[in-house]
């Protein structure tokens, strides 16, 4: 039987909302794969590029982003400010030449756990289907053909 290939996930979630949401997916019993490492933060705006990058260079297939509603952030503007970052670090990561689809944000709130493993489930599947993420290089490989 071919062993097929397990993606290494993982996933920045906000106190308030989305860690809460994953842990009502836990004491509800949900199914979800294991696949995902989670960092607790305070807020979903505490999570800078160097994170997220830093993640795929230490070897994350995928990266998950999850915080608050937009308009009910703890923090105020904490999600607005993870929106604008996340959106700058998609293209670094392509940039990169990784994939997009490789970094995810969701808006989970404390009361979706069934959310929280659905997206779980499905960000797993994509991730899979990518298959493994590229080794980290300090030259992108768009670089390196342009010549630079």
């Amino acid at each position: 039987m071919e062993h097929s290939f397990e993606p290494k996930i993982l996933a920045f979630l906000c106190n308030w909302c989305s860690y809460a949401g994953a842990d009502l997916a836990g004491v509800s019993r949900l199914q979800y794969p294991p696949n995902i490492r989670v960092i607790r933060v305070m807020c979903s705006g505490t999570v800078s590029p160097h994170h997220i990058i830093r993640a795929f260079h230490r070897g994350a297939d995928g990266v998950l982003v999850a915080g608050c509603h937009i308009g009910d952030c703890h923090y105020i503007k904490g999600n607005y400010m993870t929106l604008k970052r996340v959106s700058f670090v998609e293209g670094l990561v392509e940039f990169s030449g990784y994939q997009r689809e490789r970094l995810r944000l969701e808006w989970i709130s404390s009361a979706e756990g069934v959310k929280f493993a659905e997206v779980i489930r499905d960000f797993t599947e994509q991730v899979r289907a990518l298959g493994p993420a590229p080794r980290w290089q300090a030259v992108p490989p768009a670089m390196m053909a342009a010549g630079a």
